[in-house]
């Protein structure tokens, strides 16, 4: 309403002007019947309040639509009103949203190619990666650790880079299962051995073996190896041990890795899970992408887990994932 009377404002200066001027105009013409002026400006505003009833009624359906918040883009082309303006702007809106359609469409497939093409790549990189690390595996010259060190870390770099452009696909790539957390944590442990062994920090784990939870066994353990790549790397020359534990409140379970590292800013602590945020640490220690913890955000929030961190610097750094547990096996 408040639309249609804004819109309608500069007509109706208009009309009273237009009125003005015609009763001046018969008063100079000499016609004084000031009943006849009367009547003649009330039928010709009865006309005109007519009128504007009609085009309101009439373009209802189109003032209500422009003052509406849209709750969806496919709202956008929906027919708004009978009326010739309105039919208008319809067709014009319906063009519009064919176009913009026929423009997602392409860009969606140029994504889906380009993820495609960064899977395969990835997967063909990992083969030489393999192949290289099979040949130093048995080596013992400490010229080869140095290699070794480098394989690992253009492993994680390939993970991270098709774990990053498989999220955009997640609801294909998810199953969500009973997760053994002791074993899953072990077998994490294990695959990061190098870099425990490289930087001298050492893992203890404190987790419950009864412990089953409801997750994706591959994504959690991808979040749960940034986790303790973070940890470790945050860790080097400065303690020698993280720990990684559990914990039970009610049906939830929390997976926890502690560090008695760097610790984190206080003024970067509510930007780490930002994406391509380094922070402090990032420009001291070097090799941060700022996309560990915002992939384990992420991950986090599509397994439908919580993940909270607490910090203080030069004392270390916990970050907990809090997920649902299925059961506790016997012990």
């Amino acid at each position: 309403m408040r639309l249609f009377w804004r819109e309608q404002t500069p007509l109706i200066f208009m009309y009273a002007g237009q009125l003005l001027l015609t009763v001046y105009m018969c008063r100079l013409s000499g016609f004084r019947n000031t009943s006849d002026l009367t009547y003649i400006c009330i039928v010709n505003t009865a006309l005109f309040v007519f009128y504007l009833i009609y085009r309101y009624i009439r373009h209802y359906r189109f003032y209500r639509r422009l003052t509406r918040p849209l709750l969806s883009i496919d709202e956008s082309a929906e027919f708004v009103g009978n009326a010739p303006l309105a039919d208008a702007l319809g067709q014009l809106l319906q063009g519009k949203y064919r176009l913009y359609q026929n423009d997602i469409q392409q860009y969606r497939k140029k994504l889906n190619d380009h993820i495609t093409f960064i899977n395969q790549w990835v997967h063909q990189m990992k083969t030489p990666l393999s192949v290289m690390h099979l040949a130093v595996q048995n080596e013992t010259d400490p010229f080869f650790d140095s290699i070794r060190e480098e394989i690992d870390k253009l492993k994680k770099g390939l993970d991270t880079v098709l774990y990053t452009s498989r999220l955009d696909a997640f609801e294909q790539d998810f199953v969500a299962e009973p997760v053994h957390l002791h074993q899953l944590v072990g077998k994490v442990v294990a695959e990061h051995k190098n870099l425990f062994i490289l930087n001298k920090v050492f893992p203890e784990i404190q987790v419950d073996d009864r412990l089953m939870v409801m997750s994706d066994d591959k994504w959690l353990a991808f979040a749960l190896g940034q986790l303790i790549t973070n940890a470790v790397r945050y860790s080097a020359g400065i303690s020698s041990r993280i720990l990684i534990s559990s914990d039970v409140r009610g049906q939830q379970a929390a997976l926890e890795i502690r560090d008695n590292g760097a610790g984190i800013q206080k003024q970067d602590i509510k930007r780490v899970f930002d994406a391509y945020f380094t922070g402090e640490n990032g420009r001291r220690f070097g090799e941060s992408t700022g996309m560990g913890l915002y992939l384990v955000r992420e991950i986090a929030s599509r397994l439908d887990h919580q993940v909270e961190i607490e910090s203080e610097q030069g004392q270390g750094t916990a970050v907990r994932l809090w997920m649902g547990i299925t059961h506790v096996q016997a012990s």
